[in-house]
């Protein structure tokens, strides 16, 4: 198998992921804020896979020693430094997750879950407890499960996929996706963060990550057939639990629409 192969086969769950009906559900910015408000769990989560990954291929441990391929640590640091110290709206360093909160609070969207979900890790000290034992809607609970299973207890080439296929090689089609509907219908001022912080995005997945992950991927696998079907899965499965974190997501702005209108 090769990582074209993969592509293809994911393409199907991609294009429902890109072609969702959830953007057009977002038509003012009590929909933005209903959105916010769940995937911010995802780009918090986010950082596991790509902290499971520079466990696994870069070293993180005393004393250190080189490990694997330059090319691949390279990868992994550069993502890790864009992540957690990027350069913000206001030109000062900034890691994605907390931009991300900053726009949510210039919305008016409700950071609370997520500070709460935060919170309840730092007293159970197990993510798996915390999920279970949290009023997060099931779908979320699920999705954040997929997340923490696969960084925890996968194999580099899952985590990769997951990372890669679920998250670096989508992310900018699908972020394309989420300001093409909000923009035509939004001007308040208000959302100037959020689409920094979706176009700085795009800009860097695109041109940068994203490229340098599916190689890490051919390397991760190189001719071990079991890789890389154990990629593919992983990949489709990714897909899948974000495909059905996208149909909550747009039930619950149809159901808050429902009660407004009632």
């Amino acid at each position: 198998m090769t990582i074209e192969a993969v592509q293809k086969s994911v393409t199907p769950y991609q294009k429902q992921l890109l072609e969702h009906p959830l953007y057009d559900k977002i038509n003012t910015v009590d929909d933005l804020k209903s959105f916010l408000e769940y995937h911010v769990f995802a780009v918090w989560d986010f950082m596991s896979l790509l902290k499971a990954l520079q466990n696994h291929l870069t070293c993180t441990t005393l004393p250190w020693m080189p490990v694997g391929n330059p090319e691949t640590r390279y990868l992994i640091n550069e993502i890790v430094l864009a992540e957690e110290t990027d350069i913000n709206i206001k030109n000062e360093r900034q890691s994605h997750f907390e931009m991300y909160l900053d726009a949510m609070e210039d919305i008016g969207a409700s950071t609370s879950k997520i500070h709460e979900f935060q919170e309840h890790f730092t007293s159970t000290k197990n993510i798996f407890t915390s999920i279970k034992t949290s009023d997060l809607p099931e779908e979320l609970k699920d999705f954040l499960n997929f997340t923490f299973e696969v960084s925890s207890y996968g194999k580099p080439h899952e985590i990769a996929a997951a990372f890669t296929f679920g998250r670096e090689d989508l992310i900018p089609s699908m972020f394309t996706e989420i300001i093409k509907g909000f923009q035509k219908k939004l001007s308040d001022s208000q959302i100037e963060k959020l689409i920094y912080y979706f176009e700085r995005h795009i800009e860097l997945d695109e041109d940068e990550h994203g490229p340098m992950a599916l190689k890490m991927i051919e390397e991760l696998c190189g001719d071990d057939e079991t890789k890389w079907k154990e990629v593919e899965n992983i990949s489709k499965y990714a897909l899948e639990k974000r495909i059905v974190l996208w149909n909550a997501i747009e039930t619950a702005i149809e159901q808050k629409e429902a009660i407004l209108e009632s």
